[in-house]
């Protein structure tokens, strides 16, 4: 018994040892792709008048048309480089730029989203100065075409209507228009929208296409991009409202758009598409799967595992109660008690939610009179180093990675200082759910259980408050995938630790840290 014990032992340690060694060649190869694709691309950084700004410049030393290419809410102009690489590798001058609040921009986002008239003229001084500063470049032909997604599709709308000579063209993914905005004038526009995005988000874009037809079909060009006419609705399939900034649909056709409305030097053209979204999938895949063995090297905490780990039926008694009641708690809480843009609403919602769980979590083991297996040893000296490097890892190894190819996430000192008092209201809320759902008498699927029932009082609480959540409803999605992929890690590192605060610390921080540095910076 004890040689069939080693030998299993032996086992489990050589399937580490691979998927270590697989998960670290996965980063590699991705890692080398992901560089390979800006191949003789000039990328610089840049900063005017406040604005935050990275110039994609094309191999060949030659008078270009400049590409403006805006990000849309919570995003930054790291998530624009696969539209700016492709144009750059097909002769543009791509130029991207973080909006006031986003990214690495300081000045801040409006703090009422129903502002219109506000918000517009803030994001339309930025946009001012990007085309500005595109157009001054000593590379640049005098010729534009300017690329947004979601917000800033009515802010370029705008521009080319305040200029009505300068934009040659323009490509709208997933736009937000509010408003009846005039469009009948304005030259060659192009609409994206992601192939699983509801059909009714393709209305605003109907006001572009009168007197050439009341019903745009999809893929069919409308009017003459030679006389700035032309008009076409495309859809990018298999991808939603953010996904569809990494589509092959998309870039395509952007590229073809561009190509016929302002059409670069012809030594440019090499019809490339960035393909980074595969690579960036072995990437990320590669970070986690190596969790997975480096948390066999995190210090053991508690001999043998602690947590109450509620039987799924008492699970389901309780958790009704805090996804309930915390969106009517909050529904008359104003927002923009913090300066960051639906932060404070988020991390009250986490907060409360938590102190129900941690309420109904003592009355339920009172009252059912929980008992653990065993009497477990605390190696309280290991829980910090423990938790630390499990934090470290949640926070760094994905945040880096993050950063530098899909979106900024390195906080500046205003972010910074929002951050402690986001990363409380997630660790009230985690802590009480780690305890839930870690133990020896845990039901399987516990953990997932309460991330569905937190999702959906999320989903309550926009319903109930749908003007002040809105923009919620697209950062919904990106929270869900965040708890899963946390989710996963968190199991890893509460088998091997034992005790369930490791794992509640690291999740609340990556998750707050990642909510902290996306939502936009507002003032008064």
């Amino acid at each position: 018994m004890a040689q069939a014990f080693h030998s299993s032992g032996n086992g489990q340690l050589l399937i580490r040892w691979l998927v270590a060694l697989l998960s670290l060649a996965a980063i590699l190869v991705a890692l080398w792709q992901l560089h390979a694709g800006a191949q003789g691309v000039e990328i610089h950084q840049t900063q005017v008048d406040g604005v935050p700004m990275t110039l994609y410049l094309p191999a060949q030393d030659t008078p270009a048309p400049v590409a403006v290419i805006a990000h849309g809410f919570a995003g930054s102009r790291q998530m624009l480089q696969p539209l700016a690489i492709t144009l750059a590798r097909n002769g543009y001058i791509a130029l991207t730029f973080d909006f006031p609040g986003h990214g690495a921009n300081t000045r801040p986002f409006v703090a009422d989203l129903l502002d219109e008239d506000k918000r517009r003229g803030l994001l339309g001084g930025a946009l001012e100065t990007a085309v500005t500063t595109g157009l001054a470049l000593p590379r640049s032909d005098g010729r534009v075409a300017l690329l947004g997604h979601s917000m800033a599709g009515d802010i370029m709308l705008m521009h080319m209507h305040e200029h009505p000579d300068r934009v040659q063209a323009a490509v709208l993914l997933s736009p937000y228009i509010s408003g009846a905005f005039p469009m009948e004038t304005l030259n060659n526009l192009l609409f994206v929208f992601g192939g699983l995005e509801p059909a009714g988000l393709h209305q605003a874009a109907l006001a572009a296409f009168a007197p050439l037809t009341d019903t745009p079909e999809a893929g069919v060009t409308y009017g003459n991009a030679a006389d700035g006419s032309a008009r076409r609705l495309a859809l990018a399939g298999g991808v939603e409202h953010i996904g569809v900034l990494y589509a092959q649909d998309m870039l395509r056709e952007s590229l073809a758009w561009l190509n016929a409305s302002v059409n670069p030097a012809d030594e440019g053209h090499e019809s490339y598409l960035d393909r980074r979204g595969p690579w960036l999938g072995l990437l990320f895949l590669g970070i986690i799967a190596l969790a997975w063995p480096l948390s066999r090297l995190l210090p053991r905490v508690a001999v043998p595992s602690v947590g109450l780990g509620l039987p799924r039926r008492q699970l389901l008694k309780i958790l009704w109660v805090p996804a309930l009641l915390t969106p009517l708690l909050l529904w008359p809480v104003p927002v923009g008690l913090l300066p960051l843009l639906l932060v404070d609403y988020l991390a009250l919602h986490f907060a409360i939610y938590g102190l129900l769980c941690w309420g109904l979590l003592a009355w339920s083991t009172r009252r059912h009179r929980h008992r653990e297996s065993a009497v477990a040893i605390i190696r309280w000296q290991a829980l910090g180093p423990a938790t630390l490097l499990a934090a470290g890892y949640l926070t760094l190894a994905i945040g880096i990675p993050v950063h530098l190819y899909v979106t900024g996430y390195l906080p500046g000192p205003e972010r910074a200082l929002i951050l402690p008092l986001v990363f409380l209201g997630m660790l009230l809320f985690f802590s009480a759910d780690e305890w839930m759902t870690r133990g020896a008498q845990a039901a399987r699927g516990a953990y997932a259980l309460t991330k569905v029932m937190l999702f959906l009082s999320l989903i309550l609480a926009v319903a109930l408050r749908l003007e002040t959540l809105f923009f919620l409803i697209i950062i919904l999605p990106a929270i869900l995938v965040c708890l899963t992929v946390y989710g996963l890690l968190s199991g890893w590192i509460y088998r091997a630790t034992g005790h369930p605060w490791v794992g509640a610390v690291a999740v609340a921080l990556a998750l707050a840290w990642g909510m902290s540095v996306t939502f936009p910076l507002v003032g008064a």
